[in-house]
């Protein structure tokens, strides 16, 4: 069984940088065609797809938080981060990743194959 724990700060203050984790257990973060993604939703929103880091370590971005943001992974841990740089308020949002085996970019949370249960991220000075 695959199970997904995200970590972040909880509390992060305007124009710094977010760093949210995911712990992955029960597979290894570099299983072929294994993709791990990043979704938000924040209050009142429909959920935003953010990215993914695929098995082989190469990214891919949404439109939305493109310029801001970063993932990148631990093999050692197994486990993938998510940076955001200069938040503002407007990225206050629960935090959610997920897995799936093959690409699906762009895709919702129930559309993934496994995926944690969300850390909320507040930002706010």
């Amino acid at each position: 069984q695959v199970h997904l724990q995200e970590s972040g700060p909880g509390l992060v203050k305007p124009s710094q940088t977010l760093f949210v984790a995911c712990a992955v257990t029960g597979a290894s973060i570099t299983t072929n065609a294994y993709y791990l993604h990043w979704i938000r939703q924040a209050p009142g929103k429909r959920q935003e797809w953010i990215g993914y880091i695929d098995s082989g370590g190469g990214t891919y971005y949404g439109p939305s938080l493109k310029s801001r943001s970063s993932i990148s992974r631990d093999t050692s841990k197994n486990q993938f981060t998510l940076e955001v740089r200069s938040v503002t308020p407007e990225d206050t949002a629960v935090y959610y990743c997920g897995t799936s085996q093959g690409r699906r970019a762009g895709a919702e949370i129930s559309e993934l194959d496994y995926w944690g249960q969300g850390t909320q991220v507040t930002v706010s000075s």
